[in-house]
């Protein structure tokens, strides 16, 4: 016959009585103060809320200022974040190559129309530079052709279809540079 271990488990034990646990947080003061009749304040801070999350605030990221007197121009410059804008791929020549070199798809950049010719171009621009694109997602950089001539380097661009318009005339009348954003 074996002997007979004691066994590992401990003794059943009696748990002592104790009072209720009452946890205080913000739900039984929202509760409490609603019961006292403290409705109000808590009715009109909602009501602000949801006013300030109605309104908004300014234009939209993106969006590019037109000079004061310029209705028609700020309209057009406001685009609605809510509705979905096709993109197409626009190809840029920029000036300068040793620029174009630092980009990598997926930036963001400024395209900025400088006055002058542009490079191989007998017509001639006149006029302060100018933001043609702002915020342009760089969707793709073309290897050089390798002709040797310094003729810029082309970024391929995606924008909106107005802008992509806006680009290919300013392409042909001024030369383009970048601005990393």
């Amino acid at each position: 016959m074996t002997p007979t271990l004691p066994s590992p488990v401990p003794a059943p034990c009696v748990v002592p009585p104790f009072e209720p646990l009452r946890v205080h947080g913000p739900r039984l003061r929202l509760r409490r103060a609603l019961r006292r009749g403290r409705w109000a304040p808590a009715t009109v801070l909602a009501l602000v809320a949801a006013a300030l999350a109605v309104a908004g605030g300014g234009p939209p990221p993106g969006a590019v200022a037109a000079p004061p007197g310029d209705r028609a121009a700020a309209g057009a410059a406001r685009v609605r974040p809510s509705v979905a804008v096709r993109l197409v791929s626009a190809p840029v020549r920029i000036a300068d190559a040793a620029t174009v070199r630092l980009l990598r798809p997926g930036d963001r950049v400024d395209v900025i129309a400088a006055p002058g010719p542009p490079l191989g171009s007998p017509l001639g621009g006149d006029g302060a530079a100018r933001v043609v694109a702002a915020g342009a997602r760089v969707a793709e950089i073309p290897r050089p052709d390798g002709s040797g001539a310094d003729h810029g380097a082309l970024v391929v661009l995606s924008v909106p279809r107005a802008t992509a318009t806006a680009l290919a005339g300013a392409g042909v009348t001024s030369q383009l540079a970048v601005a990393l954003c």
